[in-house]
């Protein structure tokens, strides 16, 4: 793919010259932390794990990978900055991955940068590094696949705010899916089967077997699916604007 590594490079490089990147990695770091400490009673667990660490990422993930994510194309919009995109030598699809993979190496960042609660949490007792490595690989995984529906969203809109409770919206249905309310509640309307059949479409079904250290090659699958598929959506998107 002729021109990835250009625009990677270009829009990774562009969230460190902007103020706003450091304010979401603060952010981020400040609310994981403090999910995990007041929350979430880490040191009153008496268990050396991260489970209550990445319980609550399907929820914080909820605003702070939309607000990621918004910029990515309707910023290009607005600015009118995408036609000259679209124009160099590059196809929709490289154009596309290079920008969510840049997002995408961002917040990965910032994930990685979460690495003193793996040093809190051996310090506290022996771990197990199987579930925390499987949880930070499903975390990145899941990160990903709400970070693809963002980016959807953006190329439809040149509002930003727009493109965030759009996505926002999306990713909370993708969410409660597999909220055991919800179940309950479909079993009381529909057969058993139903309600397991719709919370396989849920993030925090396949997050909570990879969070529990679970690897099941179905799940990996089904983030990457989900990643896949919005990111084609938003090349369709991309190209029916550029035919207009």
């Amino acid at each position: 793919m002729t021109g990835l590594m250009p625009i990677f490079k270009r829009e990774l490089r562009a969230y460190f010259h902007s103020p706003i990147a450091y304010v979401f990695i603060i952010i981020f770091l400040i609310s994981n932390a403090g999910c995990a400490f007041l929350l979430g009673n880490f040191f009153n667990a008496n268990q050396a794990s991260l489970e209550s660490f990445f319980v609550f990422h399907p929820w914080l993930y909820l605003l702070l990978i939309p607000a990621v994510g918004m910029r990515l194309w309707a910023e290009e919009r607005q600015s009118g900055t995408v036609e000259l995109l679209l124009t160099f030598p590059v196809t929709t699809v490289t154009a596309v991955l290079s920008k969510f993979l840049a997002a995408w190496a961002f917040v990965g960042i910032a994930l990685f940068l979460t690495f003193p609660m793996i040093v809190t949490v051996h310090y506290l007792g022996d771990a197990d590094n199987g579930p925390i490595i499987a949880g930070y690989l499903g975390s990145f995984l899941m990160a990903g696949a709400y970070l693809a529906i963002a980016s959807c969203t953006s190329a439809l809109t040149k509002n930003q705010v727009i493109s965030f409770i759009v996505s926002v919206v999306i990713c909370l249905i993708f969410v409660l899916l597999g909220w055991g309310v919800l179940n309950n509640i479909l079993n009381s309307f529909f057969p058993v089967w139903i309600s397991d059949l719709v919370s396989q479409f849920s993030f925090t079904t396949h997050f909570n077997a990879l969070r529990r250290g679970v690897v099941d090659l179905r799940d990996l699958v089904y983030f990457v699916s989900v990643i896949v598929f919005m990111l084609m959506v938003n090349v369709v998107i991309l190209d029916s604007h550029k035919a207009l």
